[in-house]
């Protein structure tokens, strides 16, 4: 048996997880060896009882390896594992790594440049639109807008980033041939076409209390940081968030109306030390590496000149919209006839090109020194 198989036997296993599983390769060395070891052998594992043994050594009798094999290939879907190259590097790292993850579409190794971004399914207006916008915004610049597909905060991310004709990943608390909520059907399917959609679950495994929390912890995983756009103080993106934490990441907050119950788990967050967010350049000024070189002028210190960019032509219509002298977005949007979601992402664009400063109080200037 390859190891590939193996670990998508010992997936699905329920009592073998991925903690377990690390126990396990470190005493047997690889996976095809774990499934060939008697309960006795087995049970020697630290971190290894009895019942968890007897269920790995009678996997061929407990579970339908064959069948989720014709699953997977039927489906079209993948199997990624940590060997993988295109395994998300940043889920390497953590400390319960799923055994294998289940992918439709595309992973990218611009992926690594990934911000979640996630709330509460009981949103309000304002959640919805602070959401779309910062996914858009983020998108546009070339950033991987990870969430997990729920109704409300999570969906308005995945369109806002597909808006902007942007990367989007969306992390299931399913089996990738489940589609909950069953309304996001399209959308998970315009997901896998730009972006993917994956999840560590076997086929058929339906969503519950214990399969969200799960997934929360890769969407915090995989990326470099967590903003939290609205949720009440139950909501499970505080939980997302406190993963982040957990794994040395950078936690960002919105902050809402202070009598809004929706808001209270973003202000608690805020509390306890979480990056207040008010837009995308928040969220840029932690990651400035996070964009590729090509996106970025030379510096004159090591040419000497400052090149002439290659700006998309919105970029170059927003540009031509803002003056030497201070000018108020309303005024820029009058000029350049786009609308505001567009000039709002293009000059947030053109400040990481060094091409416009935004001052104090929402003005913006060009820079003289980046024009051509």
């Amino acid at each position: 048996m390859e190891v590939r198989e193996a670990l998508i036997a010992l997936n699905l296993i329920e009592q073998v997880g991925p903690v377990r599983l690390r126990h396990l390769l470190q005493h047997f060395e690889d996976a095809p060896s774990i499934l060939a070891a008697s309960a006795e052998q087995l049970a020697r594992v630290p971190g290894i009882g009895e019942d968890t043994a007897s269920s790995i050594a009678s996997w061929e009798r407990t579970i339908d390896l064959k069948g989720e094999l014709e699953r997977i290939q039927k489906s079209g879907c993948r199997v990624l594992i940590d060997a993988d190259p295109e395994f998300p590097p940043l889920l390497r790292e953590i400390y319960d790594p799923p055994i294998v993850l289940y992918v439709k579409g595309r992973l990218l190794t611009n992926d690594k440049n990934a911000v979640a971004l996630v709330g509460s399914r009981q949103t309000t207006h304002y959640g919805i639109e602070v959401a779309r916008k910062l996914a858009y915004q983020l998108g546009y610049v070339g950033v991987t807008v990870v969430s997990g597909g729920a109704r409300g905060i999570d969906t308005a991310a995945h369109q806002g980033a597909l808006q902007a004709k942007g990367r989007t990943v969306c992390v299931l608390g399913t089996g990738i041939n489940l589609v909950f909520p069953p309304e996001n059907a399209a959308l998970f399917e315009r997901i896998a076409e730009n972006g993917a959609v994956m999840t560590q679950f076997a086929f058929n495994r339906p969503a519950d209390k214990q399969s969200f929390p799960i997934r929360n912890r890769i969407v915090a995983g995989m990326t470099l940081g967590t903003v939290v756009v609205e949720a009440n103080l139950a909501s499970g993106a505080l939980i997302t968030a406190r993963f982040a934490n957990d794994y040395g990441r950078q936690v960002f907050a919105v902050p809402g109306r202070i009598d809004s119950p929706r808001s209270k788990g973003c202000h608690e967050l805020l509390k306890q030390g979480a990056k207040l967010c008010e837009g995308a350049e928040d969220i840029l000024s932690e990651f400035e590496y996070l964009f590729p070189p090509a996106r970025h002028p030379a510096s004159p210190m090591v040419t000497g000149l400052l090149p002439a960019l290659e700006l998309p032509a919105t970029e170059q219509s927003v540009l031509a919209a803002v003056d030497r002298e201070e000018s108020t977005i309303d005024e820029i949007i009058r000029r350049s006839h786009l609308s505001a979601s567009v000039v709002s992402a293009a000059l947030l664009s053109l400040e990481m090109k060094r091409l416009v400063t935004q001052l104090p109080g929402k003005l913006f200037v060009r820079n003289t020194t980046g024009c051509r």
